[in-house]
């Protein structure tokens, strides 16, 4: 492991006991944590580079501890259940397991952290986004210039706080994502906001000539295009035809690609799908 600090931390964590405290490591060394009465921990999904195969992200998913399977959706189970307060509590715990289980991993060498922020988060901060999570990974020596946080979909009357919320993040050193439902929109949001990502559904390729448009100008602007939920071979072909049409790189991510896993990256496997 590369971070001491964060080393350190881990080794601490060892020895705490799972009834008193909210964060502790299970016996194959992974940070677990606790909200209400479920016990969860961190998955990982890729975000590919098609041409190469490679891995240049990773995706932080969080889900319910099952010994029997990869977990639940932790927030499918509780969304509606907590208030905004205890939904912005969920969420900052959740950015915190991923960081402690992507980074104390040596396989997350040269990817990017993405993490998600809940749409609760954005109402329910009134200023300053982004400072409380920054002083956790000073906290533990983490490099914040590998994370980028995923900003929900807002609707077009809440424009103005997505451009709130993104200078905020900007300011206290973040990257962020912002989510597309059309080339068109994805313009619009280049401009305005000037994301470092933007993700598109990969279910929605009917307008390739557009996509190969707005692939040039990211490309132009330093931002990446990220083509989430790629689950079909017929998602896939038409991607690649937007790659061949615009020149650009193609990065995707989904279960046609790879399924989230509890816990561990993914270097190092070869992408069978791209072939």
């Amino acid at each position: 492991m590369t971070y001491p600090v964060l080393k350190q931390y881990l080794a601490r964590l060892s020895g705490q006991d799972s009834t008193t405290t909210s964060i502790w490591l299970d016996a194959d060394g992974r940070a677990q944590g606790r909200f209400f009465n479920c016990t969860m921990t961190s998955a990982f999904q890729p975000v590919r580079d098609l041409a190469r195969g490679g891995v240049v992200a990773y995706e932080g998913l969080a889900r319910s501890v099952s010994a029997a399977d990869e977990g639940l959706s932790l927030w499918r189970l509780l969304d509606h259940a907590a208030s905004d307060d205890e939904s912005v509590e969920l969420d900052r715990l959740c950015r915190m397991l991923h960081a402690i289980n992507f980074f104390r991993q040596d396989d997350n060498a040269g990817a990017d952290l993405y993490l998600n922020v809940h749409d609760r988060l954005l109402s329910a901060v009134s200023s300053n986004h982004g400072y409380a999570f920054q002083r956790i990974l000073d906290a533990l020596d983490l490099p914040i210039g590998r994370i980028v946080l995923l900003l929900p979909t807002v609707t077009a009357q809440q424009g103005w706080l997505l451009s709130y919320v993104a200078d905020n993040y900007r300011r206290n050193g973040f990257r962020f994502a912002v989510n597309a439902a059309s080339a068109r929109e994805g313009l619009h949001l280049l401009e305005r906001v000037r994301p470092d990502v933007i993700r598109l559904d990969a279910r929605g390729l009917a307008d390739e000539a557009g996509l190969a448009g707005l692939l040039e100008r990211a490309a132009q602007a330093g931002t990446r295009v990220v083509f989430k939920r790629m689950e079909t071979p017929e998602a896939l072909q038409a991607l690649q035809r937007i790659g061949a049409a615009s020149g650009q790189a193609l990065l995707a991510q989904g279960f046609l690609l790879d399924v989230p896993r509890t816990a561990l990256l993914h270097a190092g496997e070869t992408l069978a799908a791209a072939a």
